[in-house]
């Protein structure tokens, strides 16, 4: 027999289980269909809002980070203080892991497996066919469904199947390696500071990172060059910082979207979520928080279709958050395909930064998530500033 749901949720990322707990809430039957054992290559920064928007523990903090030092390919750095806030930094395994019991305790009913097909019946039945267990080699099985949530990553599956125009993603290929962190600290590590690379020998058109952990650290980096070396510029970011000398613990690899998918819906009974619908941030890489977001509106579109029936309101989820966060995307976007380009360009981004309005801007925006509009002299400063380095006028 074929078990019925009103939704089933396709990827138990923050995206996905978010979606889970979300529909679960609002009194839908929920299969929350993840596959086991997959952690996604992430430095794991959450800011403060995040917390209370999602009503998220303090206590899955592993660190709070107070300072982000940036550096330029001339090995010259800025370090930004974060203010009164700070960066929350997570573990994807066991902050993933809440958010799915989270979403079980809810109402949803948490399946083990890989996605593999829709069918849809001459009945009207929709299905979801998937491979039983943690490994491929278990017996297919279905799910009947009214809804599907595709939020299974930045090659979703779902997406590829089922809705119009997923092929014109953009991605970054990011890799990191998690490492005991270092006992002291020096110039090269900061048990409290994030390091963010702007050199193009660690990437030639994005940034490596040094992310503290507590007890562990992320290291990595990302490029949409295709052939880099990713494991190559880790291993020399670092022997150059003495972190060669720590142990790794584990490596992972994956492919990170850097825009929106034009469409997260397929006109009918599918909406898309979190990677799936490419809404990491462009320049930063931040992801977290959009993808719950995403989840939501997700979330909300889908539950208003169970309701009604009306296939279009599933459109409402990508309106509604690109009215929130379009604008910061778009511009933050502009930011990585000019100033990472090379690093002519890189030594005067790193060297914009060491501008107070910049700093206090960028990380008022980082907090609030949305563009800071009530400083109109600091934006105006901001963009002569740019102008002088983009003229030379100013140099770096």
């Amino acid at each position: 027999m074929t078990d019925h749901f009103d939704a089933v949720v396709v990827g138990g990322g923050p995206a996905g289980a978010t979606a889970a707990h979300e529909l679960a809430l609002a009194g839908h039957r929920v299969a929350l269909l993840d596959r086991a054992g997959r952690i996604k290559p992430c430095g794991g920064a959450v800011p403060p809002r995040l917390l209370d928007a999602f009503d998220v523990p303090e206590d899955l903090l592993v660190n709070r980070v107070d300072t982000a030092r940036i550096l330029a390919p001339s090995g010259r750095h800025v370090d930004i203080p974060v203010g009164d806030g700070f960066v929350g930094m997570v573990d994807r395994g066991p902050f993933d892991e809440w958010l799915r019991q989270r979403a079980v305790r809810a109402g949803a009913e948490r399946v083990t497996g890989s996605f593999n097909r829709v069918e849809r019946k001459d009945d009207g039945t929709t299905l979801v066919h998937y491979t039983e267990g943690a490994s491929r080699r278990g017996a297919e099985k279905s799910l009947s469904t009214r809804l599907i949530v595709g939020a299974d990553g930045a090659l979703s599956k779902v997406a590829r199947q089922e809705v119009p125009r997923a092929s014109e993603g953009e991605f970054v290929f990011a890799y990191h390696e998690i490492i005991e962190s270092p006992p002291t600290e020096d110039e090269s590590f900061g048990a409290a500071r994030c390091d963010v690379y702007y050199q193009g020998d660690l990437s030639p058109d994005f940034y490596a990172w040094v992310f503290p952990h507590g007890h562990t650290t992320s290291v990595g980096t990302g490029s949409t060059v295709r052939g880099f070396d990713l494991r190559g510029a880790v291993a020399s970011l670092r022997a150059t910082t003495g972190m060669d000398r720590e142990e790794t613990l584990r490596s992972e690899g994956a492919p990170i979207p850097m825009k929106p998918l034009p469409r997260w819906e397929n006109g009918r009974d599918v909406i898309l979520a979190g990677d799936a619908a490419g809404v990491v941030a462009p320049s930063s890489g931040e992801g977290i928080f959009y993808a719950m977001t995403g989840g939501r509106l997700a979330a909300e579109a889908g539950s208003e279709f169970l309701r009604t029936g009306r296939a279009r309101a599933l459109a409402r989820a990508r309106r509604r958050f690109l009215r929130g966060h379009g604008a910061v995307f778009f511009i933050l976007g502009v930011m990585q395909r000019f100033w990472y380009s090379d690093d002519g360009r890189r030594e005067r981004f790193v060297a914009i930064c060491r501008d107070r309005d910049v700093q206090e801007l960028t990380f008022e925006g980082y907090m609030h998530k949305e563009l800071v509009r009530a400083r109109p002299l600091a934006h105006a400063r901001i963009f002569f500033k740019n102008i002088g380095h983009l003229t030379g006028l100013v140099s770096p």
